[in-house]
């Protein structure tokens, strides 16, 4: 078995047993982004295989609140399996060290296949957008992440929770607003212009970004366009609920 295929069954296992691995750079800080990517898609692989479906997109670390976070300067991508799309009730059991964080998410209607594709092109692509909360979660031990770690590890997704409402997108992603709160007290606030600075230049870039590996966004998929805050800790018992400017409101609870 490659090394590549070791670290995808490391992470594969510590995904069914809960139980974190340590950082793949502390064993070799030479690895890159695309050491994590080949990684990532090792482990997509194997959940390909025991027949989970690729529901949609997630970008990270798109904000500067993020990118501080980690350390990085770069955004990174992961597939959400259709596993990982929640209802508004999520057990903590099924994760080792979530965190929560407010996105907005959009719906696609047009197939999306890099190189080239514009932002232009993106928001003809974008059928609507929807408040959203993503759970991130690290199989990694205490959230002790360099960039190959979190790439490598589906970019650190643990889930994502929507809204049923689905918005059409008349007026400018990056001008919406946001507030987060958890068990009704204020923990952060944020807009789309978070989001490289507008949630359509992340479709763009997703749809470019992945282009070289042969993958396209299709009609149906969803893709996640970043944190417009820091994430945020949750534990059971927690109520989440982002709420935002045309897109309305998104409530989780940690269970």
């Amino acid at each position: 078995m490659s090394i590549t295929e070791t670290r995808a069954q490391a992470l594969y296992d510590a995904r069914q047993t809960r139980r974190p691995i340590a950082p793949f750079t502390d064993e070799d800080d030479t690895l890159t982004a695309a050491d994590g990517y080949a990684v990532q898609q090792a482990l997509v692989a194997k959940m390909l295989a025991d027949g989970d479906t690729i529901s949609g997109w997630k970008l990270g670390l798109t904000s500067k609140a993020m990118q501080e976070m980690i350390g990085v300067n770069e955004p990174d991508y992961g597939p959400v399996f259709r596993s990982m799309v929640f209802e508004p009730d999520v057990d903590t059991s099924a994760l080792i060290a979530p965190k929560a964080e407010a996105e907005i998410a959009v719906v696609l209607d047009q197939r999306l296949a890099g190189p080239g594709v514009t932002t232009l092109d993106a928001a003809n692509a974008i059928g609507g957008a929807v408040a959203a909360v993503e759970v991130v979660d690290s199989r990694i031990a205490d959230w002790r992440i360099k960039l190959p770690d979190t790439i490598a590890d589906l970019a650190s997704c643990g889930g994502v929770v929507l809204a049923t409402r689905i918005v059409p997108v008349d007026f400018e992603l990056r001008l919406v607003g946001m507030t987060f709160s958890i068990n009704g007290e204020l923990r952060a606030t944020g807009a789309g212009a978070a989001a490289l600075g507008d949630p359509v230049v992340t479709v763009a870039w997703l749809a470019n970004t992945l282009a070289p590996y042969g993958v396209t966004l299709e009609p149906g998929q969803f893709v996640m366009t970043g944190s417009l805050h820091a994430a945020i800790d949750v534990v059971g018992g927690d109520v989440v609920r982002a709420e935002f400017d045309r897109l309305g409101s998104v409530t989780l609870r940690m269970n």
